[in-house]
This record gives structure tokens, C-alpha cells and sequence, in this order.
């Protein structure tokens, strides 16, 4: 194998014919959510003149548009300014735009989804591919264009497709394309639509329920509800009893037990735990999840709302959002999107503020079927079906292309392997109309505008906070949320249902087709409150079962950030000052993790008359602690790797025996909650685990752990070094800067398989707006852009956001007739 050093910019990189992606195999973009891979592609070319010339220059570039004239202004942060007499010429810039700083990550995004990634990668990435072919991502987004390409969004969706074709045409493409030797295909509407699916399965794609329905055949289900509880127990829901819903609006108070039969696991029809293990790879990753939070002028110093939000997802090289400008006749809107997607998604216009939060509800059921011996044939409510069949071809790099065959039911896709199957229905199957909510988000005048644009919002579920320049709030919770039926009666959807039987079906709903959403949660009654005075979320339970007619959702984040933003509004808003961005800023970058006040066994385990004295010492630092999560701090060190090291020798021992890892381990909540009596110490004393966990922090931290070998503080081992360029090189990934919080801190940060806080934004609507990215808005390695975020978002700081036309002119157009392709 040749390797080569090859110098780029003032730094040398050694690259190898087989030293390029690993997140990929380990299940990042696999899954279809973007996130940092290194590893194994399968091949470069010698850096060329393409790779250089990707670096770009900064000369006013004048340019035709068959849309009409539009010019962009690059700022000081490198955030696009686009100015248009229309809607299409705009987007159109915008495409343009997106595809000169992003392109590598557009196209890897729509290989992965498309199931293509195989084509440019080699065999490595088979496993990606074939699932997610056999999901039919593909032809999901095509139900979409056909749903939306005759409305005014349409247009512009076609539109941005025609920009970014023209800044491939125009070159130069980025320096991976080169280094990977292939030239990207053109762009299409249903590419972006594409981008919708691959943010919808980031956000609510889940295997839980098949993981579950294992682990009871192997545990019963007492033991499974004691360590994967679907409801944990806390009083701070996002709906509270005290705060009630406006007129038309109401929730309605009935039990959850008078419409809803209790979980069961169903039958699996011999699917192994190896092979529910292997869907886990394509599900959305852990701890994905966001905080947000509305306050109204009643309660704030200028006397405006101010809307706060920062969605905790993978953190990578690029960003995964990139932010953009947008001023139109229609429209002026800031703030940013996914690349591939034109509109921005959260953000601000002219009269209002708006961010999402995930609300976690369950909109994803699986099937299993009485199947004939040949396997041709399924039985369906008393009758034999002949599966649909289609045989795919996945092209591959270097070795012989694949062709597998795709079956699916009335239900959805079957994915199967070696003749075990289960049948997904997933409502991101069916065509949805996101993006034209989102397009409609940017026109909205005001909250009942963008309230009736919701509507439209069909997936992902969740929790829009919004607040406009006339000092209304709202909260919403949006998507379509199915109602499950079996024999004519609701029931909860936390079960493997029996597809043969009809059990669990959804009323309206057409995989791949066009659906009429009739056996779903009316939007009326989705949980929502218009002007609340004050409200926060952080995926924590939505409202409290009892006041809720539907099945919502099994599981919910276990409230400790939940609760976290509650106690901080609350002390604010009832005996402190008005609340100022300075305080939102405050809680966005708050560091106190309320799992250390769960492990209030911990201290006294380290400082009882067994422990040694080296045990004891820690044990009077943490007792001296105040359970901050500050880079500075020993304690905070000592904590984090006492909490893995804990996880570990709790949890290892049940389940090393069925072959299961760290995928299956139940959350911090079962884990830190769980007492003396539990299950989990049938055999063992919980103070004994407690020091013996310690005692393998200390040794890790001595040197033998990845993360924390020889940290003296917490910032030793929690930075940005972590974050890596997509090919693993360490010269293009993100400098190493240390900052604080963790993964249930509201300052958030998980450096295994990075992930926290991955845009942070205050806005006062019609006011002033600051925010700040996690590294630069630029994908170009050779641009000053490329990371001139991080530090500043690394020590907590931000910039301005405002809507006003400013920086450098790069790229003017001007009206010169023609069109793009649809596909």
C-alpha cells in the first residue's frame, strides 16, 4: 500500500491507500445522521490541481441565473448574505452558495441515504448501503417532490438544485473529491428531499422496542420496566399541571389507562440478538437532544420575549447546520440550516424567533408475519399476500457491485438477513410536507401564521418553541403522531406487533405513497400551550400521562436537564430580577450535573471505615465539590470517570453473558437510582460497587483509559481535539480546545462519539439575536472559516446575529434564461 506525505497549508498529512473511514462502519453516517467517520476508504488520487484549487479565492465572481438577479455578501464570520428580487433567485444563490462551502458534505450526505456511499468507499460500507436500500429512504423522498413540486416551495426547491449543479459546473469542487479521485453526480430536488428523511431518522429512527421485546424473552418483563422504566419519575414535565392550555387549545384530561392496553414484547419470529444488535448500528445515536426555552415580555427587562435554543446533536468537521441570510420581497430570515436543505429551520424573520427541541413521541412500529415455507408469501388479515419485490444493484469501488432484493408489505420495508425479518412503519416512509412548513416559517407574519404553517411540520415530532415581535409565545409539539389500532381499540405502541393479524395498524398512512393522516393525533390535540408566560424543554416527559388522551411515547431523556431549566427559570421568574439575555446566556452555559445528586451513596462509600485511604481522599474532594462540570475542576474529572467506570461494573455482569455492550446498557437515571434492593445487587453490595468503580477511575486515570489517562483536571479530557475531518486526518479536524459540561449538563458536551450543543441562540423577535456555531461555516480546509467559531464556542461566547446586509460581495447574478432537471 503507498502512502504519501502530503503537505497542506504549513502541515503535513500521511495518507495511505486504506487509511481513510470508521464512524461510517461504526454506525454514524451508516445511520443516516452525519457525524465525524475515520477508517478504511478505499482509495485517493495524488493531490492535483483540483485539490489545490479548491482553496478558492475571494474576487467577485458575476454569474447567470435563469431565476433572476441575486448578489452575496460574505460577513466577517463567513455566514452567506443573500439579497434577491424573488424567492427562486435567491434560492438559486443560496444552492449556489451552500455548494461552494459544503459540497463534500451534501454529497456524502445523499450517498448515504441513496445507499450509494459503497460506490466511492469500497466493500467496508456494504452493510450501510444494503440497509439503507432496503428502508427505501429513496423512494420516500421521491413521494415527497411529487407531493410538493406543483406548490410555491417546489420552485424553489428546483431552484437550489439548479445552484448547486451550477457551482459544480463552475468548480473548482473540494480537495476530497480529488483525494478520492470521483466527481459528484448532479444535484436534484429529491436529493434535499433526501436531507428531510436523513434528518427525521436522526431524530426519532429507533430499534428500542425490538432491543426490549429481546431482553424481556431473557429477563421478564419486571426487570425490563425496573431498567428501562417508561416513565421516570419527576415533576417537571414540559406541560405542568399548574400551566394550563389556551381556548381551543386544551388538553384533555383522561386517563392514558382507558385508551392504552399495557407493553408487551409480541413475537420476534426468531430474530437473534445479533441481528437486532446489527440494526442498532442504523438507529439514531445516544443522547441525542436539545434544550430550549420561551420567556415571555412579562417576565424579561426590554419587555420582549426572548427565545433560547441549542439542539444537542454530533458534533463534527463540518458542523452539521450551516448558517445562511436570506432578504426577499417575501422574506428576511436568518439562522441556520441542514447543508442540502435551502430554508433556514431555526432561526429569525422580521417578526418572530423560533427553535425545536426533540419530543421523543413514537412514530416508528415493527411486524412480524405468519410467512409460507418457499417465503413468497405473507399471511395478511386471513389472506396470503405475495411480498413486493425489487432487486437493487449497489454499485462498489473495487470490487463487484451487489444486487439484494427488496421486499415490503402493506405495512412498510422488511429488513431481514438470513431469513429472520421484521416489517418497519415508519411515518418518514410516506410523503411529508416539512419542507414547506419550513419554507413557510421564513414568510410568517406573526404567530398564528406560523402556527398554521406547523400544521404542515409532519415529521420529525417536536417541541417548537416560538415567539414573534408583538410579545406572543407559543409552544408546540409537532409531526404526526399515530394512533395504533388493534381490533378497532387504541393501544400503546411499545410492542412488536403481529402483522398477520392486522395488530397495531394506522389509519391513512401509504408507504412510499401519499397519505391522509387519518388515524393520527389531530393537530388540535398534539400537547401545546399558546402564550405561555414562561416554559422550558430538554426532551424531559412532554405531559404527565394522566392529563393525555393518546399514547405519545415510551421513553423520554431522564429529566435531570429537564429539571435543570425549570429550578433556573423558576428562582429567576419568582424572586429575581426581570430575566435578560445575559441570564439565558447563563443557563445555555450552565455546567451543574443533578446526577451528582443522585449518587449521594457515593461519598459515604469512599469515606466509610472500608475504604483505603486513597479512596478516602477522593471522597473528600467530592464531598468538597459542588457538582459542576467546569474544566478547572478535579472533582468534575473524578466524577465523569467514576460514572463510566460505574456503568461498567453494574451493568457488565448481567449483561457479558447474552453478548450485549454498551448499546444496551439502561440510562444514568436506572443506573444512579437504582437502590440496595435492586436487581442489579441481588448478588453484590452497592457501597462495594460504588469503591470499586473508583478504584478503576484512579487506574484509568493513571493510565489506562483513552479519555482520561493522565487528566489532572476535567479539561484534560474534555476538548475539541475530538472532533474530526470525515477521513480521521488529524491535521484536518478541529484544534484541540478545552470546555466544560457533559451529557446531562445544559452546557452540553459528550466526547465519546461527539455530540452537545451544536448551535447556540438567543433572539429577542425584532430585537437582537446572538449566536455561535461549533467550529466555522465554511467546509473548505484552505478557509479562514473552516474553524474561526470554535474557540469562541469552546469558552462560551457568541456573536451577533442580525439581519442586515453586510460584508464582502462574492457572488452577483443576473438574469440569463433556462432551467434545471427535477431529477
Amino acid at each position: 500500500m503507498d502512502s504519501r506525505d502530503t503537505p497542506i497549508g504549513n502541515r503535513s498529512i500521511s495518507l495511505s491507500r486504506r487509511d481513510l473511514v470508521s464512524a461510517i462502519l461504526a454506525g454514524g453516517l451508516a445511520g443516516g445522521v452525519l457525524s465525524p467517520v475515520s477508517g478504511y476508504l478505499r482509495g485517493f488520487a495524488p493531490l492535483s490541481g483540483t485539490v489545490w484549487g479548491a482553496a478558492g479565492d475571494d474576487r467577485i465572481r458575476s454569474l447567470s441565473s435563469p431565476y433572476g438577479a441575486a448578489t452575496v455578501r460574505f460577513d466577517e464570520e463567513g455566514v452567506p448574505h443573500v439579497d434577491a428580487g424573488s424567492e427562486p433567485a435567491a434560492y438559486y444563490a443560496v444552492g449556489y452558495t451552500q455548494a461552494a462551502d459544503r459540497l463534500f458534505q451534501l454529497d456524502l450526505q445523499r450517498r448515504v441515504m441513496r445507499g450509494r456511499l459503497s460506490e466511492v468507499v469500497g466493500p467496508d460500507t456494504l452493510e450501510s448501503d444494503k440497509f439503507n436500500v432496503r428502508m427505501g429512504y429513496l423512494d420516500a423522498a421521491r413521494a415527497n417532490w411529487t407531493r410538493l413540486r406543483d406548490e410555491p416551495v417546489g420552485e424553489a426547491v428546483a431552484a437550489f438544485a439548479d445552484g448547486v449543479n451550477a457551482r459544480i459546473d463552475d468548480g473548482p469542487l473540494p480537495m476530497e473529491f480529488g483525494l478520492l479521485d470521483y466527481e459528484p453526480d448532479p444535484w436534484t430536488p429529491v436529493d434535499t428531499m433526501l436531507m428531510e428523511k436523513q434528518i427525521s431518522w436522526g431524530l426519532t429512527g429507533s430499534f428500542r422496542t425490538l432491543r426490549l421485546a429481546l431482553l424481556e424473552d431473557q429477563f421478564g418483563p419486571d426487570v425490563v420496566e425496573e431498567l428501562y422504566p417508561s416513565r421516570i419519575p419527576h415533576d417537571a414535565p414540559i406541560l405542568r399541571a399548574e400551566g394550563g392550555s389556551s381556548p381551543g387549545r386544551t388538553v384533555v384530561s383522561r386517563s392514558a389507562d382507558a385508551t392504552t392496553v399495557g407493553r408487551s414484547s409480541g413475537a420476534l419470529s426468531g430474530l437473534s440478538i445479533g441481528e437486532v444488535s446489527r440494526l442498532s448500528r442504523f438507529e439514531s445515536p445516544p443522547g441525542v437532544g436539545s434544550n430550549s426555552w420561551v420567556v415571555s415580555g412579562d417576565h424579561t427587562d426590554s419587555g420582549q420575549p426572548i427565545v433560547a435554543n441549542d439542539p444537542h446533536l454530533d458534533l463534527s468537521v463540518p458542523p452539521l447546520w450551516y448558517e445562511q441570510h436570506v432578504e426577499t420581497p417575501d422574506a428576511s430570515v436568518r439562522g441556520v440550516t441542514f447543508p442540502g436543505v435551502p430554508f433556514v429551520i431555526i432561526g429569525a424573520n422580521h417578526a418572530g424567533a423560533w427553535g425545536f427541541t426533540n419530543a421523543g413521541a413514537d412514530v416508528i412500529d415493527f411486524y412480524t408475519y405468519e410467512v409460507d415455507d418457499d417465503g413468497d408469501r405473507y399471511r395478511y388479515r386471513g389472506v396470503w399476500r405475495e411480498f413486493d419485490r425489487k432487486r437493487r444493484q449497489i454499485p462498489v469501488d473495487g470490487d463487484q457491485d451487489r444486487t439484494i432484493e427488496v421486499k415490503r408489505t402493506v405495512h412498510g420495508p422488511m429488513i431481514d438477513r438470513e431469513g429472520r425479518s421484521v416489517a418497519v412503519a415508519w411515518t418518514g416512509l410516506a410523503a411529508t410536507r416539512t419542507t414547506m412548513a419550513v419554507f413557510e416559517y421564513a414568510r410568517s407574519d406573526g404567530l398564528e401564521e406560523f402556527l398554521e404553517a406547523t400544521r404542515r411540520f409532519d415529521l420529525p415530532t417536536q417541541c417548537l418553541v416560538y415567539a414573534d415581535r408583538d410579545g406572543r409565545t407559543l409552544f408546540q409539539v409537532t409531526g404526526k403522531v399515530p394512533i395504533r389500532r388493534t381490533d378497532g381499540e387504541p393501544v400503546r405502541g411499545d410492542r412488536v406487533f403481529d402483522g398477520s393479524a392486522g395488530e397495531g395498524e394506522w389509519d391513512g398512512f401509504e408507504p412510499y405513497g401519499q397519505p391522509t393522516w387519518d388515524g393520527f393525533v389531530p393537530f388540535e390535540e398534539m400537547p401545546a400551550e399558546i402564550d405561555p408566560p414562561y416554559l422550558g424543554t430538554a426532551n424531559q416527559r412532554v405531559i404527565d400521562d394522566d392529563r393525555y388522551p393518546h399514547y405519545f411515547a415510551a421513553s423520554y431523556a431522564d429529566g435531570y436537564r429537564g429539571r435543570r431549566v425549570w429550578d433556573l427559570l423558576d428562582e429567576r421568574v419568582e424572586g429575581g430580577p426581570p430575566v435578560d439575555r445575559e441570564f439565558l446566556r447563563s443557563m445555555q452555559l450552565d455546567v451543574r450535573d443533578y446526577r451528582f445528586d443522585d449518587a449521594d451513596f457515593l461519598v459515604p462509600a469512599l469515606t466509610d471505615a472500608e475504604a483505603p485511604d486513597r479512596l478516602e481522599n477522593v471522597g473528600e474532594t467530592l464531598f468538597e465539590w459542588d457538582g459542576r462540570m467546569d474544566r478547572d475542576s478535579r472533582g468534575a474529572l473524578l466524577f465523569a470517570a467514576w460514572v463510566d467506570a460505574y456503568r461498567e461494573v453494574v451493568f457488565e455482569p448481567l449483561f457479558s453473558d447474552l453478548d450485549l455492550g454498551e448499546a444496551y446498557y439502561p440510562g444514568d437515571w436506572t443506573l444512579l437510582n437504582a437502590g440496595p434492593e435492586s436487581t442489579l445487587f441481588e448478588e453484590r453490595e452497592r457501597a462495594e460497587l460504588a469503591r470499586e468503580a473508583m478504584e478503576r477511575a484512579l487506574e484509568g486515570i493513571d493510565g489506562d483509559s483513552p479519555r482520561f489517562e493522565g487528566a489532572d483536571r476535567y479539561g484534560d479530557a474534555t476538548h475539541t481535539g475530538v472532533l474530526e475531518h470525515p477521513f480521521g486526518v488529524g491535521a484536518l479536524g478541529y484544534p484541540r480546545y478545552e470546555t466544560d459540561g457533559s451529557p446531562r449538563t445544559l452546557m452540553n458536551f459528550r466526547p465519546a462519539r461527539p455530540a452537545g450543543s451544536s448551535w447556540r441562540m438567543l433572539c429577542e423577535p425584532g430585537g437582537d439575536c446572538e449566536a455561535i456555531l461549533p467550529g466555522g461555516n465554511s467546509g473548505n480546509y484552505f478557509s479562514p472559516h473552516y474553524d474561526d467559531q470554535l474557540r469562541r464556542w469552546a469558552d462560551g461566547e457568541y456573536k451577533s446575529m442580525d439581519r442586515e446586509l453586510q460584508g464582502d460581495l462574492r457572488f452577483r447574478f443576473t438574469k440569463d434564461g433556462g432551467g434545471g432537471d427535477d431529477e
